[in-house]
């Protein structure tokens, strides 16, 4: 089991090229690669995606990548002269919109705005690629270790909190029995009170405890809940289960729920709540599971 949650990092500074990758995950439904990366990396967006994909199945993913290189490694830049004009024309509207205000705009800061000078990669130049991969892998490694330590622990608290809501289980169980006999005792007392010592019908008063019974009966749930106890122990012994975790959780709740409705006893609905409060810790839980 992996927690969705995560961070990542691994370096390479050989040949004059310094560069370092850095993973950070959330939790998402699906997987979802967010690229932060010299645009010179564009054409291995594809590669690093599939690295990704081969890695992890589920969560946000920040994929950010720094690359920098020595003097004898450097390599000539590339002007974007569109994008330059595009902020030069930009400052010259906001010159005239604002005649009071100085126009600073120098070449110097034109240099500075976003994507206008960037590092020139010879399309053929395939030197990064092994580099980049080899690197963006450990990374990911790195990642998966954090992960799956966190995911550990998160299995722990789902097994200690499952545990107790066996107990409560158990608990509930115990008292639904006797709920019909009080019930029973109390019903009778009642008519023989309203009744005075007349002789009543006792069928009438069987049919009655009968039906209480009936509406009231929650083996069913109590069997489910049983069942879902076992499951989720052999669930989370496997890997990506997050998703399975989720759909067995919700059912988990239904059944809490049920008993909730059905319950007509001021113990069985206190036991229920507490079901349903450790139902749900386990449901945040879940939430951050791959």
């Amino acid at each position: 089991m992996q927690s969705m949650t995560g961070y990542g990092k691994a370096v390479y500074n050989e040949n004059g090229i310094s560069l370092v990758v850095e993973v950070k995950t959330v939790n998402n439904r699906y997987l979802d690669v967010v690229p932060k990366y010299p645009r010179a990396f564009s054409k291995y967006d594809d590669t690093l995606r599939k690295i990704v994909a081969g890695k992890l199945s589920r969560g946000r993913v920040d994929l950010m990548i720094l690359l920098k290189e020595s003097e004898q490694a450097s390599k000539p830049v590339v002007v974007d002269m569109t994008l330059a004009k595009s902020y030069y024309d930009a400052a010259q509207k906001l010159a005239e919109a604002f005649p009071s205000l100085k126009n600073d705009f120098t070449i110097t800061s034109l240099m500075r705005s976003n994507d206008v000078i960037s590092e020139e990669i010879d399309e053929d130049d395939d030197r990064y690629e092994k580099i980049l991969s080899d690197t963006v892998v450990k990374a990911l490694d790195n990642l998966n270790e954090m992960r799956y330590i966190e995911g550990e622990k998160l299995k722990a608290d789902i097994l200690a909190r499952n545990d107790v809501i066996e107990n409560l289980v158990e608990e509930i169980s115990a008292r639904a029995p006797l709920v019909k006999e009080e019930y029973a005792k109390k019903i009778k007392a009642r008519i023989e009170e309203a009744m005075n010592g007349t002789v009543y019908d006792e069928s009438r008063l069987l049919q009655e405890v009968a039906i209480f019974a009936d509406k009231s009966n929650i083996d069913e749930e109590l069997t489910r809940l049983r069942s879902h106890v076992v499951q989720l122990r052999k669930i989370v012994k496997e890997e990506n289960c997050g998703k399975r975790l989720d759909f067995l959780i919700q059912e988990y709740n239904r059944e809490a729920n049920t008993i909730c409705s059905k319950s007509n006893d001021v113990a069985i609905t206190d036991a229920a709540l507490r079901l349903k409060n450790e139902i749900e810790k386990i449901r945040e839980q879940v939430q951050n599971i791959e």
